[in-house]
């Protein structure tokens, strides 16, 4: 996953923690290069207890690395698009494959 904010691709680690953060925007976990983590204007969700941007989203949660707080993610930030429906348009192209009326 590249760095949300500039498009930075990680490199292979090395030994040790990565200097790469996480985050959450749009109630989405994203990942902040170092590069992009000195810089003031992110647009990071924070949290709605303590006010801190060191959130962290899984399974359809948000948890606070500060104070703790936890929340539910609102539903469509994690459900992915509804596929469109061609049942119809390959039902109509059996037909005229397989001859039927």
């Amino acid at each position: 996953m590249p760095c949300y904010n500039c498009g930075a691709r990680q490199t292979d680690p090395v030994r040790g923690a990565s200097p790469w953060k996480r985050g959450v925007r749009d109630e989405t976990q994203v990942l902040i290069c170092p590069d992009c983590q000195g810089m003031h204007d992110l647009d990071l969700d924070t949290c709605g207890t303590c006010g801190s941007s060191t959130l962290i989203c899984r399974l359809g949660e948000i948890e606070c690395r500060a104070c703790g707080a936890v929340r539910m993610a609102r539903a469509e930030a994690f459900s992915p698009p509804a596929a469109p429906d061609f049942s119809a348009e390959v039902e109509a192209a059996l037909n005229r494959v397989l001859g039927r009326a």
